[in-house]
This record gives structure tokens, sequence and C-alpha cells, in this order.
């Protein structure tokens, strides 16, 4: 294959200190496209990068960030709460999955759903069951998570800027 032909797969694997500014860039033109995320672009690189990180993945394809999912120990989420409150489940059981997209040109290759699956099956081999919140208004990542398995357990108010409040779905991952 020349240096030039695009590759048709992109690769999943774990995230790198040398892949958060790549990441960050495909953030924003996320951003700019889809209005994901709410907040963190006029910092992309800290929002990547919270202090409660378990892992991060991203997908490459031509040698190019083009996707991106963090898993997060629980720090009082809603989705968090709503799974505890319907579940056996302790808090030490529970991750977020946060950070998700891929960039509006490798839409694609079913990126979304690799990226989807390489935090599932960690979250799996370390015992822990994936919550989420969506925005109401991202129907197609909605549609992503269900089609996946992913069951609905409620709705939220996600607050951010100036105490703007938007709501959200919370999901929670199939069982392992």
């Amino acid at each position: 294959m020349g240096r030039d032909t695009p590759t048709t797969e992109a690769i999943i694997r774990p995230r790198t200190d040398e892949d958060v500014p790549s990441a960050a860039a495909a953030l924003v033109k996320v951003h700019d496209t889809d209005g994901y995320p709410v907040e963190g672009v006029d910092d992309p690189e800290t929002w990547l990068t919270p202090p409660d990180l378990l892992a991060a993945w991203v997908a490459v394809l031509d040698q190019r960030v083009v996707g991106h999912v963090a898993l997060s120990h629980p720090h009082g989420e809603d989705a968090v709460s709503l799974w505890l409150e319907q579940s056996p489940d302790t808090e030490g059981q529970v991750a977020v999955l946060a950070r998700l997209f891929v960039t509006p040109e490798a839409r694609h290759g079913a990126i979304g759903k690799q990226l989807m699956q390489a935090a599932t099956n960690h979250a799996g081999e370390h015992g822990r069951r994936l919550v989420l919140d969506v925005m109401a208004k991202d129907t197609a990542a909605m549609r992503l998570y269900e089609r996946l398995g992913w069951q609905r357990i409620g709705t939220a108010k996600h607050t951010c800027g100036a105490a703007q409040q938007i709501e959200a779905i919370c999901y929670v991952s199939p069982a392992p």
C-alpha cells in the first residue's frame, strides 16, 4: 500500500500522553460540527485528562486520531446515583464512560462501536459496570448505545456554563 493510500479500518488502542494533543484537535472539530461536548473545548487537553481517569483509548486512521473514549472513577454523576439506586452494585463496581467522540469524516466505519467495545471489555475485565449520560439532543449517540444493548436508567439535568441546564439521558451497559 502506498504512502498516500488511505486505510479503511481504524486502529483502536490505549491512549498515550502523546495522543492527547491530536485527540484535543479532533475534539474541537467534533464540537464545531456537533456542539459536543457542551463544555471543555476552551481547554480540550485538560478536559480529556480528568483527574479521576481510569483508562482511555483512541481510534487512529491514516496516522491521525479520529476518535476517543475514556473511563473514569465515579465522581458524583447522576448516572452513577441512578444505577446504584436500581442495582446491588457498589460505587467501586461502577465506572463512567465519557469523552466519546468520532470526527465527522471517520463516522462510516463503526469506530464509535469499536471504541465502546474496548471500554466495555476493559470494564468487564476489571469487574465494573459502565454508566454514562448523553445530552437528549445527541440522538445519534443514543441510537448507538441502544444498538449495543445499553439500557436507559433515567434522566438528569446536565449543568454547564453559566448555570445552563440541558436534559441528559442516563444509560447502563449490558450485563457482563
